[in-house]
């Protein structure tokens, strides 16, 4: 698996969890996703991504977008 598809995963995992620990637990787990969001945002624009970071140290194959 990429770094690009590894990424878009836990991204996933992430706003996922986040829905249903602010559905079930408390409202304040809906943070969580506008940090995600912000995450993603901000790596749109300046390609830095700590997750990618995390997957590279890993060992995970480089993909398009995170080289």
């Amino acid at each position: 698996m990429s770094i690009d598809r590894a990424v878009f995963a836990f991204a996933g995992i992430v706003v996922l969890s986040s829905l249903a620990l602010g559905w079930f637990v408390s409202p304040w787990f809906y943070l969580l996703n506008a940090f995600a969001g912000l995450n993603m945002f901000q790596a749109a624009f300046t390609g830095f991504c700590p997750v990618a970071k995390l997957f590279k140290a890993v060992g995970c194959p480089a993909g398009a977008a995170f080289r």
